[in-house]
Formats: structure tokens, C-alpha cells, sequence
């Protein structure tokens, strides 16, 4: 699950953006209004919800908010803002934010918020994603693989373990290639090095492996990698 944090005070951003990431979120923190409207545009990766700052550097988040729905783009919108008077929260819910929140405010209600939009969104998951013999739980954030004799097993994941499989089983028997998983497990501002998907992969698959999931994710040399799971 991504999401798109655009807030310009440091110190609440690095807050926000460990909070997100602590819940498994994968979090593009951008601070400034311009720069998280070219991520839009780009198309290159896919977002749950964005969290914008009502008073951005160059483009506010209530202007954010009104070209995406221009564009009669579906995004959830959380709106942060100072602003806490009927009228202002009148213009933020006007200009197509899905939700309000006025600073100061506890993490536990942003994070609520959060999942309230996830459940209101068209692309909310269910609490379980089911895919030949891999359960993914989004409530405890784990995987249960079952063998060939029938037999459940629990297998614990770390956060990207967990986002990397998740994207796999939602592209089953899709070859995905390796920016293709970079840009949608991997947040923009984690640079990471060429190789971190195939290592990711390899760790992911020695866990499978050890409970016989051998042979689930394919290599396909030169392009990518592929989830294969019978028709």
C-alpha cells in the first residue's frame, strides 16, 4: 500500500513519514506542491491515499486536490491544515478532499483516518488475498502457505518482504520487471542500488522454499520476475 505525503515542515513530515512506514505503508514524501504534482503525472507508480498540507511552497494542497479531480481522478485526499474555522473546512471538502484533519493531531486519529479512506476507496482490499496456496492477512501483515499434504504454514515476513510479495500476487502470472517492483515497493526518495530486488528475492524465496513454495516466483532472465500460479 502507498501512499503520497506532501507536507513542507521537516519535522512533521519525518514524523508522519516514520509513523506511515512503521504500518507497513510505502510513503513518497515530497515537500512542495510542484514536485508531488509531477509524481501524479507520472503515472509511474500507484497510490492508496494522498495526505497533502494545505499550504505547500508553489502549488497548495487544495490546488493539488482540485486538478486531480479535474482530471476526474479518484484518489483519496486527506487534507492537513492550521485552518480549523467551518468556512475553511467548508472550501478543503469543496475542492474534492475526501477528509479533514487540523493540526495539532495524534497519529492514532491520522492513522484512522487513513484506513477509513482505504475502506471508503474502490480499490479497498479485503482483510485477506487469497491466491492459489499463499493467504496474504492485512490484519497482522502475514502469509500462510499451504503444501502439498494440505498443512498450513505461517511464515514471517519483513515489511518489504511482505510489499514485494503482495504486488507479486496482485499481477499473478504477469512478468513484472525489475523497475516495475522498484517504483511501486520502493519509495522514490529510498535510491535504491540495482540490486535490491534481486536480493529482496532471494530472501523472499528461501522462505518459501522452506516450507515448499519453491518454484512460485519465476526468473525471467533479462525482464523481470513472475508470480506463477495455475489458471
Amino acid at each position: 500500500m502507498r501512499i503520497l505525503l506532501v507536507e513542507d515542515e521537516p519535522d512533521l513530515g519525518a514524523i508522519l513519514e516514520r509513523l506511515l512506514v512503521r504500518e507497513k505503508y510505502v510513503v513518497d514524501w515530497l515537500q512542495d506542491g510542484d514536485t508531488a504534482w509531477e509524481y501524479l503525472q507520472q503515472g509511474w507508480t500507484h497510490y492508496a491515499v494522498a495526505i497533502l498540507d494545505w499550504l505547500l511552497p508553489g502549488l497548495s494542497g487544495l490546488e493539488l486536490c482540485q486538478r486531480l479531480r479535474q482530471q476526474n481522478n479518484s484518489l483519496p485526499v486527506l487534507m492537513l491544515t492550521a485552518k480549523d474555522q467551518v468556512a475553511d473546512k467548508v472550501a478543503g471538502l469543496n475542492a474534492g478532499a475526501d477528509d479533514y484533519l487540523v493540526k495539532p493531531f495524534s497519529n492514532a486519529e491520522l492513522l484512522a483516518r487513513v484506513r477509513a479512506l482505504q475502506r471508503r476507496s474502490q480499490s479497498l482490499k479485503p482483510q485477506h488475498l487469497t491466491l492459489g496456496n499463499l493467504t496474504l492477512d492485512y490484519g497482522t501483515f502475514s502469509i500462510t502457505l499451504r503444501d502439498a499434504q494440505g498443512q498450513s504454514h505461517a511464515i514471517a515476513l519483513t515489511a518489504k518482504e511482505f510489499q514485494l510479495l503482495e504486488y507479486l500476487m496482485q499481477h499473478p502470472n504477469q512478468i513484472l520487471s525489475r523497475d516495475q517492483i522498484m517504483n511501486q515497493v520502493w519509495s522514490m526518495q529510498a535510491n535504491p542500488t540495482s540490486n535490491v530486488v534481486p536480493a529482496q528475492m532471494r530472501l523472499l524465496r528461501r522462505k518459501l522454499r522452506q516450507y515448499h513454495g519453491e518454484g512460485l516466483i519465476e526468473t525471467v532472465h533479462g525482464i523481470g520476475y513472475c508470480l506463477r500460479v495455475p489458471q
